[in-house]
């Protein structure tokens, strides 16, 4: 089997679990360079890696490179990848709005990456995890107008949003002042309703803002109808999302779960009387997203509205993981 040398530029959370989903999936690769802002050696996940500092001299020789960084990160050495000839997988902001970037979750729009130019960008975590479950019933009956509400994880902020949580929770136990950095406010105990920067010409935020304009470029819906709440809460690791659907034609319940059991990565929790439906403790640290509390929408006087509630790993589904896989679709299309 043909082997690819792959790049991997940021080694914080999400850097650490490409590496990991790479090593899981066994992705065919020959050398795996790690870049950072500067030179070190660093143990991650038990191995020693050589972390070159990332330039624009950094890619010749490599086949893929994952970007894990920051946006500015990602502006700069866009460039550089590309005139290298490899395939740049970008995790970041930077890309995901620009026309001539393909915004890919390959379960949803793989056939978008036979127009890439070279660089391919991840879609927000939230949008992701989404798009698994809303997807495949879109293909089947329509979208016409989502309505959603987020419960995103400390660790959707990084590193220092989990270390922010688990110091408070000690300091709670110990009965000392808590500390307030990363978030605008005290997380432990509280909902913060405010993630990212307000667009004050509508009061949205912009982590709202993005799932609605990702959502309409992965479905190729330009118009689709899409309001968005996202919350901070004070869970570990992985996000949930309320989900309320309309669609063109009519839909039940039963099609629903049909159809969520047959797409690949989803997995349908839906037993209500015995306690089974997603939560982010049963979605952390797993490759599909969990779909469950599915009705139908009793607000409506037809059968095309739908409820529903989802729960994906934002570090796995959202970022690495399906940075990984399209780093598969890739070398599966013959595009690298």
């Amino acid at each position: 089997m043909k082997q690819y040398n792959v790049g991997l530029v940021g080694v914080g959370a999400v850097g650490t679990e490409m590496i990991k989903v790479l090593r899981d999936r066994k992705f065919p690769c020959g050398k795996v360079q790690v870049f950072a802002s500067r030179e070190r050696d660093e143990k991650i996940l038990g191995e020693t890696y050589h972390v070159l500092q990332a330039n624009e001299k950094s890619f010749n020789g490599l086949d893929i490179v994952l970007f894990a960084g920051k946006t500015d990160v990602a502006i700069q050495l866009k460039d550089a990848v590309v005139k290298a000839g490899a395939k740049m997988i970008d995790n970041s902001r930077a890309f995901r709005q620009d026309p001539d970037v393909p915004l890919v979750v390959p379960q949803v729009n793989a056939e978008d990456l036979d127009w890439n130019k070279g660089v391919i960008a991840n879609p927000n975590c939230t949008t992701a995890i989404m798009l698994e479950a809303v997807a495949p019933l879109h293909k089947a009956k329509g979208l016409r107008r989502l309505v959603a509400s987020t419960y995103q994880a400390a660790s959707g902020a990084g590193a220092p949003g989990l270390a922010e949580l688990e110091e408070q929770i000690r300091d709670y136990a110990a009965g000392r002042p808590l500390t307030v950095k990363a978030f605008q406010h005290q997380l432990l105990g509280n909902v913060i309703p405010h993630i990212d920067k307000f667009d004050e010409t509508n009061w949205y935020t912009l982590e709202e803002l993005k799932m609605r304009n990702e959502a309409r470029k992965m479905l190729h819906l330009p118009d689709l109808r899409l309001s968005c709440t996202s919350v901070r809460i004070p869970v570990a690791r992985a996000h949930s999302e309320s989900l309320n659907l309309e669609f063109e034609n009519e839909i039940t319940p039963e099609e629903v779960r049909e159809i969520l059991s047959k797409s690949e990565g989803v997995r349908v929790v839906d037993d209500p009387l015995n306690g089974a439906y997603p939560m982010p403790l049963d979605a952390t640290a797993k490759y599909d997203v969990l779909a469950g509390r599915i009705r139908q929408d009793i607000s409506r006087d037809d059968k095309k509205g739908i409820d529903m509630f989802v729960s994906g790993d934002q570090l796995l589904r959202g970022a690495a993981l399906n940075a990984v896989e399209i780093a598969e679709q890739l070398v599966k299309r013959g595009l690298v």
